[in-house]
C-alpha cells in the first residue's frame, strides 16, 4: 500500500502524476451560506467549453445529489486534487458573467457575510438562467412605402384598423395581438399579406422589449448657474479617468435630474453607457419618460418584466446596444461591457438595501463597481443619508451643491400645525380646521391638493376598550387593520385576513373598537368635506394593476383629479406645477418607531413631500400636523434645514457610537418555539463575548467592539417565528466580519432554528 502523504493521500505514482499535469480543475460555488469554493475535476469532453461565470451540474455531499453551481475559477490540478468528483455538465454556452462581475459578487459575500453562490443566485435573474424567450413568435409590420398606394384605399374595417395599429406601433407586432386588439382572426392579416402592405416576421418572443427605444427628440433644457456649477465637477470627475463618489445635494426641484442627463450625454459621446438607479420603476414614470425623450436606447428594468423580457434586455445590455439602462436596485448588476457612470437618485430610500440575502446595499455595490471601472458614482438627493453626507464631510466623497431651485423659485412655507387642542382631531378627524381652510382655499383658487398619510387601510387598530388591548395577527406580534372595503382585518406584515371579530380574544369583551386613520377613512373623510372635488388614493391597496401608477399620475397632470392622497409613494420624484398645497396628515407617524433612523426618516419624508409644492409661479405652501411640534426633525424639515438636521443627528449618533461612525451587524435568530430561539441567540451572544474578550486578551490595541444583546427584536413574532436578534459593532465592516466569523464555525444550530446575519441594517424590526 502506498504511503500517506501530508494531504491524506496516498503517495501518487510518477505515471499517474504525469498524468495529472494537464488536468483541470473548477472551482465551484452552490446557493449556500458561507460556503467556500467546492474543487471539481474537469472530464476531457467538458474542457474546451468551461469557463469562469457558467453554470454547471455537478455532484454534491456523500450522497452525490445532482446540484447547479457556478463556476468561479479554473486550475490546473494538484496533488491534492487528483480523486476529485468530476462535473457532470456545462449549463451555459456563454459566460452569464465577466471576471470583474465574479470579483464584485466574491466582494458581497464577503462585505455581507453570506456564500458567494447565494449572491450569484440573487445577481442573475431567473429569466436570463432559464434562456427565457428565446422561441420564435410570428410578427407582422408595414411594408415600407407601400400603404401610399392608391389600391391601398379599399380595405375593410378591420383591415384599416390593423394597417392604423401597425402604423402607430412603428415597430413589428405580434400577430396574436394584432388580431386581439383589431377584434378579429387571421383573414385579414393574410388579405393584407396578399395585397403586399404588410410581412410576416418570425422573431424571439421578447417583442415588448422593441419597444424600449426611445425618441431622442426634446432639445436640452437651459442650465442655470447651480447647475452648471454641478455639471463642471462631474464632467471633471469623467474626464479624469479615475473613480470618484460625487454627493449632489440638491433641494427639491433644483434640477438634479437635467444634471444627470448632460453627464449622461457625456459619456454616451464616449461609446460607453449609464446605469440610473431609482427608487421604484413604477413611481417615477416622469423620470423614465425624461430620459427616453433625450436618448436612443433606454433599458428599463423593472419588476412587471417577464423573464422573457427581461432576459432580452440583459442581452442587449451585454452587447453594449444600450446606452442608458434605469432601474431599481438589482439594475445595478446590469452586464454593460462599457460602463461609465453609475447614478443613483434619491440615494436615501431605504429601498436601496435588499432585505433578503445577501441583503447588500446598492449604494455601497456601485461604489465598489465604479472604483473597479475607475468611473464616477453619483449620488443624487435633497435628503441625502447621514452615511453619505459624513463622507462628504469627512473629504472621503465630493460635495456638490444645488441649494436652489430652478427659476430660483422660493421652497413652500412649511407651517407646523400643533393638533393637540384641535377640536376636530380630538374627534377622531384626518383633517383639522388649518387644514380644512387650506384645502378650501387652494381648490377655490383652482389649485391642486396632495395629502400625506403613511398608514394604508381604513383603521390601523383593532383595539379593546375593555381590557385596553390591541388586538394582534395570530401570526406576528403586530396589531391588526381593519379593510372596510374588504369587511376583512388584516396583517400588514403576513397578509393574513379574517372577518373582524365580534368579541376580544383576551377578555371577551364585545367592545371592540376601530381606532387611527388609514388612507382609506382618509379618503372617506376628504370626499364628504370636498364633495365637488375628485379624490385619488394611491397606496398599494389601489396601486396593484401594472400601470396603474402611471394612469393616476396622468389623471392627476392632467387635471381630472383636484385631490391626490396616499401613502410615501407620492411623496418621491413627482413634480406637478399646479400643486399649490401639500398636507401632512401625521407627521408622528414614523417617530414613533422603535428605530435609531426614525428621526432621520421623519425629515426626510416631511421634507420630500413638502417638495412636490411650489414648483410653478403659483407657488405653494405645506402643513403639517403633528402632536410633537417641538421634535427636532419636525422643527428642522419646517425649515428645509438639512444641513441643521444632519449636525444635530450626527452629534446624537456619535454620542452614542451608533452608525454612520460603526459599522453594525445584526444577527437575527427565529424558529416556532419562543424559548428555544432566546437560548440559542443568548448562547450565540455569550460566544462572540468570549471571542471578542480572547481577541482584545491577545492584543489589547484591538479596535473596539461591541457586541448588544441577545433580546426579543421589536416584532417578536412573526409570520408564526419567534424572533430573537443580537448586534455586532465596530468600527469597520472587516473587524465585525473576523470577529463573526471566528464563532460562525463553531456554531450548530437546532434543525428548526433560522439565523439571518444583516450587515448596515436598515430596517429595525
Amino acid at each position: 500500500m502506498n504511503q500517506q502523504n501530508l494531504f491524506g493521500f496516498a503517495d501518487i505514482p510518477e505515471w499517474e502524476q504525469a498524468a495529472l499535469d494537464d488536468r483541470l480543475v473548477a472551482d465551484v460555488v452552490f446557493n449556500l451560506p458561507l460556503e467556500k469554493p467546492y474543487a471539481y475535476l474537469i472530464p476531457e469532453p467538458l474542457r474546451g467549453m468551461l469557463r469562469p461565470g457558467q453554470r454547471v451540474r455537478a455532484p454534491l455531499g456523500r450522497s452525490n445529489r445532482e446540484v447547479v453551481g457556478y463556476c468561479v475559477g479554473v486550475h490546473s490540478a494538484g496533488p491534492s486534487e487528483v480523486r476529485l468528483k468530476p462535473l457532470l455538465a456545462v449549463l451555459d454556452r456563454d459566460p452569464l458573467l465577466d471576471d470583474r462581475m465574479l470579483e464584485l459578487t466574491r466582494w458581497i459575500g464577503e462585505r455581507y457575510i453570506c456564500g458567494w453562490g447565494q449572491v450569484l443566485e440573487t445577481v442573475i435573474p431567473a429569466g436570463v438562467r432559464k434562456k427565457s424567450g428565446t422561441r420564435l413568435v410570428p410578427v407582422c409590420e408595414l411594408v415600407p412605402g407601400a400603404i401610399d398606394r392608391p389600391d391601398t384605399r379599399q380595405l375593410s374595417r378591420q383591415q384599416q384598423l390593423i394597417v392604423d395599429l401597425l402604423r402607430e406601433a412603428g415597430v413589428p407586432v405580434a400577430t396574436s395581438e394584432l388580431c386581439e386588439q383589431a377584434g378579429c382572426g387571421p383573414s385579414p392579416l393574410a388579405g393584407l399579406r396578399k395585397k403586399g402592405l404588410i410581412r410576416m416576421l418570425r422573431v424571439r418572443s421578447e417583442i415588448d422589449g422593441l419597444r424600449a427605444a426611445g425618441a431622442a427628440d426634446e432639445p436640452d433644457l437651459a442650465l442655470n448657474e447651480q447647475q452648471q456649477a454641478a455639471l463642471s465637477g462631474i464632467l471633471t470627475s469623467l474626464r479624469s479617468g479615475s473613480h470618484s463618489t460625487l454627493l449632489l445635494h440638491g433641494a427639491t426641484g433644483s434640477g438634479k435630474t437635467e444634471v444627470y442627463i448632460r453627464a449622461i450625454r457625456e459619456v454616451v459621446s464616449y461609446g460607453r453607457q449609464a446605469i440610473v438607479l431609482v427608487p421604484e420603476i413604477s413611481l417615477t414614470p416622469q423620470t423614465i419618460r425624461r430620459f427616453r425623450s433625450r436618448f436612443s436606447s433606454v433599458a428599463v428594468l423593472h419588476s412587471h418584466m417577464t423573464d422573457a423580457e427581461r432576459h432580452w434586455q440583459w442581452e442587449q445590455i451585454s452587447q453594449g446596444g444600450i446606452q442608458v439602462v434605469v432601474g431599481a436596485r438589482s439594475a445595478v448588476f446590469a452586464p454593460t461591457p462599457h460602463l461609465g457612470v453609475i447614478i443613483i437618485d434619491e440615494e436615501h430610500e431605504p429601498s436601496f438595501k435588499q432585505d433578503t440575502t445577501p441583503r447588500d446595499h446598492a449604494r455601497e455595490v456601485a461604489r465598489f463597481r465604479c472604483a473597479q471601472e475607475k468611473i464616477p458614482l453619483i449620488l443624487g438627493s435633497a435628503t441625502p443619508t447621514l452615511e453619505s453626507w459624513l463622507r462628504a464631510q469627512r473629504g472621503q466623497d465630493i460635495l456638490l451643491s444645488m441649494p436652489d431651485r430652478v427659476a430660483r423659485r422660493p421652497l413652500p412655507p412649511v407651517v407646523i400645525v400643533d393638533t393637540r387642542e384641535d377640536a376636530q382631531i380630538r374627534k377622531g378627524a384626518a383633517i383639522g380646521r388649518a387644514l380644512f381652510q387650506a384645502i378650501t382655499r387652494a381648490l377655490r383658487e383652482q389649485g391642486q391638493v396632495i395629502l400625506f398619510l403613511n398608514l394604508r387601510g381604513y383603521s390601523p387598530t383593532v383595539w379593546c376598550r375593555s381590557c385596553g388591548t390591541g388586538v394582534k395577527c395570530p401570526n406576528c406580534d403586530v396589531t391588526l387593520t381593519w379593510h372596510r372595503d374588504r369587511a376583512q382585518v388584516v396583517c400588514h406584515s403576513c397578509e393574513y385576513a379574517t372577518l373582524p371579530p365580534d368579541k376580544c380574544p383576551a377578555c371577551e369583551s364585545p367592545t371592540i373598537r376601530f381606532l387611527g386613520i388609514g388612507t382609506q377613512k382618509l379618503d372617506e373623510e376628504v370626499s364628504g368635506l370636498f364633495p365637488a372635488a375628485t379624490v385619488l388614493r394611491m397606496d398599494s391597496d389601489s396601486m396593484k394593476k401594472p400601470g396603474s401608477h402611471d394612469e393616476a399620475l396622468e389623471k392627476f397632470r392632467r387635471g381630472e383629479v383636484q385631490i391626490l392622497l396616499g401613502t410615501q409613494m407620492i411623496a418621491k420624484g413627482l413634480d406637478f406645477p399646479n400643486v399649490t398645497l401639500v398636507g401632512v396628515i401625521d407627521a408622528d407617524t414614523m417617530l414613533r418607531q422603535p428605530d435609531m433612523r426614525a428621526a432621520e426618516r421623519t425629515f426626510q419624508l416631511i421634507a420630500q413631500v413638502a417638495g412636490r409644492t411650489g414648483r410653478s409661479e403659483r407657488g405653494g405652501r405645506v402643513l403639517v400636523q403633528t402632536t410633537c411640534p417641538q421634535d427636532p426633525a419636525v422643527l428642522f424639515a419646517s425649515k428645509h434645514d438639512f444641513v441643521g438636521f444632519a449636525q444635530h443627528e450626527l452629534a446624537e449618533r456619535y454620542d452614542l457610537q451608533a452608525p454612520p461612525f460603526t459599522c453594525a451587524a445584526r444577527v437575527i435568530f427565529r424558529g416556532p418555539d419562543e424559548r428555544q430561539v432566546q437560548d440559542v441567540a443568548e448562547a450565540v451572544a455569550d460566544k462572540l463575548r468570549s471571542a471578542l474578550a480572547t481577541l482584545k486578551a491577545a492584543a489589547p490595541e484591538t479596535e473596539p467592539l461591541r457586541v448588544l444583546g441577545a433580546a426579543p427584536a421589536p416584532v417578536t413574532r412573526l409570520r408564526g417565528l419567534w424572533r430573537f436578534h443580537l448586534q455586532i459593532c465596530g468600527r469597520t465592516p472587516e473587524l465585525v466580519r473576523q470577529l463573526w466569523l471566528q464563532v460562525e464555525k463553531t456554531l450548530t444550530l437546532p434543525e428548526n432554528v433560522e439565523m439571518a446575519i444583516d450587515v448596515d441594517p436598515v430596517n429595525a424590526r
